[in-house]
């Protein structure tokens, strides 16, 4: 049976899949709902991995990254923006449980 992504990967997808999905489909909404679905499954997997503190941690990080992604990419571009708050964040998933 094949392993679930890492969480640093879930938490990526969710960031750059929600801005994605709402740019190209021109809905935000859709993309407000892969923005959740992903951070919801990362905030699970964080509990899991890392605990109660890093997971809540993590998930202030996740939508600290999603709200400062709009003014960053008024300065840097959105695209630049949305990629450099991912790394952010993955690295910080990735340091906090070991994936």
């Amino acid at each position: 049976m094949a392993r679930f992504p890492a969480t640093a990967a879930v938490a990526a997808a969710g960031l750059i899949g929600g801005y994605a999905t709402a740019r190209f489909s021109g809905r935000r909404e859709l993309g407000g709902a892969v923005l959740a679905a992903a951070g919801t499954t990362a905030a699970v997997r964080w509990h899991r991995r890392a605990g109660t503190p890093a997971a809540a941690g993590l998930t202030v990080l996740y939508l600290a990254a999603f709200g400062g992604s709009h003014p960053l990419a008024k300065k840097i571009g959105a695209w630049p923006a949305v990629l450099t708050v991912t790394g952010v964040v993955a690295a910080a998933s990735a340091l906090a449980t070991g994936e």
